[in-house]
Parts: C-alpha cells; sequence; structure tokens
C-alpha cells in the first residue's frame, strides 16, 4: 500500500476517486469536496460502487482505517494508496471541506 501527501492528494482529485471511509458523525465535520462517502464497515457490501479502472485515494481521520481500506482495494484489483495523516492533516493544511 502507497502513501500520498495532502498536497497530492488535493492535486489528483481530478483524476482519482477520493474515498471517505469514516463514520457519518465524522463526515458531518467535513468532507473533501468531490469524495465518495462508503464507511469502512460497508466497503465489502458497496465495491461495486467504485470503478477498478480509477486509481483510489482512501481517507479517514487520522491514515489508519483508510490504510487498511487501502490494502483491501489493492488485493481485490483496484490501484489505492492512502493519505497521510487523514483528514487531520487536510484540514491543519487550510484545505477545503464541504
Amino acid at each position: 500500500m502507497s502513501e500520498i501527501t495532502v498536497a497530492e492528494t488535493d492535486a489528483c482529485r481530478g483524476a482519482h476517486r477520493i474515498l471517505d471511509v469514516r463514520e457519518e458523525s465524522e463526515v458531518a465535520q467535513g468532507l473533501i469536496s468531490g469524495a465518495v462517502h462508503i464507511p469502512m464497515g460497508d466497503l465489502h457490501a458497496r465495491l461495486h460502487e467504485l470503478d477498478p479502472t480509477v486509481p483510489v485515494v482512501a481517507v479517514c481521520r487520522s491514515g489508519n482505517r483508510s490504510a487498511t481500506v487501502a490494502d483491501a482495494l489493492n488485493q481485490a484489483g483496484f490501484t489505492a494508496s492512502t493519505m497521510t495523516g487523514g483528514m487531520i492533516a487536510w484540514q491543519r493544511a487550510g484545505l477545503p471541506t464541504i
């Protein structure tokens, strides 16, 4: 599983699918514009919602859950990475959320 920085994630938002795997209560605190929200626990049942030809950047609060998700996606045939530092790092960088 590869890790990419917040700046790299911001730069590739148009070409990659940003996958937010946090719970509803966490997403209520802000979501990266254009991200798709699928809680980690729902991923297996909703995997069909992701296009395996589009690279995925998994995002969570701090980077731990998203690393697990990125590993699972890579094993399922996707190209996936995790955003280092998660949404904590995104918000500290002053990047926008919706």
